[in-house]
């Protein structure tokens, strides 16, 4: 039996999370870690997620805490992945991560502090948001050059990170098999008198508000016809049993940096 850890566990997500690791065969929640001084340490995380007393105390030390576990499910913010990275690097535990707004130099700082560990890090972990990265690469190699790329995402009001890593992925996808680089090829932003658009760009709007969970919409529009391929989530329940599921396809994981689509098998 696998040993998860859950880090946010009193939250929101760290609920799902915790809800997913019970309900999955071969793995098991082992520890539960909340920030020092949060009113929810020491109490029981099953009684918090609201699935029943797991008498898996949250904690506030993550390496202590790590001990009793295998695999660390992080769905926190990247300044705080990092530093719960170098932890699980010296401990020699797995990661399965989830948070989104990295840049392109905080995904290759981690990359550089897990070497040694196993990590699978997607900004959706819902299989229909991962079919849908394999659908955008093969409808970008189909219309090649011949369509205006232009992407729309929508969440709740809370989300901190604007695009969405999910909506950033998307762009990526579309973008490589475009043979374009992304980062000088989006565009986040237009005002005024912004001028024509460029045949190269990749738009990228976004919305935010209420308590939509999210939803991503590519359009590939070409003269006299568009094409959209979008995603609604209903739930936060997908990205929790999508965690889930890679923690038990990261049992016997070599080192190195993996994705939902390594996962899923879609690659």
């Amino acid at each position: 039996m696998l040993k998860i850890a859950v880090i946010g566990a009193a939250g929101r997500m760290g609920g799902f999370l915790i809800k997913a690791v019970t309900q999955a065969e071969g793995i098991t929640l082992t520890a539960a870690i909340e920030r020092a001084g949060h009113a929810m340490v020491g109490q029981d995380a099953g009684l918090i997620a609201g699935c029943g007393a797991l008498d898996v105390i949250i904690g506030d030390k993550l390496d202590q805490e790590l001990l009793a576990a295998d695999i660390l499910i992080d769905f926190t913010f990247p300044e705080v992945t990092l530093a719960n990275a170098k932890v699980c690097a010296e401990l020699g535990k797995k990661m399965v991560i989830g948070s989104t707004g990295f840049t392109p130099e905080q995904r290759q700082q981690l990359a550089d502090i897990t070497s040694n560990i196993a990590v699978m890090l997607a900004p959706n972990m819902s299989v229909g948001v991962n079919a849908c990265f394999k659908l955008l690469k093969e409808a970008a190699n189909i219309l090649g050059e011949d369509f205006d790329v232009e992407i729309v995402e929508l969440h709740h009001n809370k989300k901190k990170d604007s695009p969405s890593g999910t909506a950033v992925r998307m762009g990526e996808v579309v973008a490589d098999a475009l043979d374009r680089d992304y980062n000088k090829v989006a565009n986040y932003h237009r005002e005024g008198m912004c001028g024509e658009r460029s045949h190269q760009e990749i738009g990228m709007q976004t919305i935010r508000g209420g308590d939509i969970v999210g939803e991503h919409t590519v359009y590939f529009i070409g003269m006299g016809e568009r094409i959209e391929i979008s995603h609604r989530a209903m739930s936060r329940e997908m990205f929790s049993r999508g965690a889930a599921r890679a923690c038990q396809w990261m049992t016997d994981k070599e080192p190195g940096m993996y994705d939902m689509q390594d996962v899923l098998d879609l690659k």
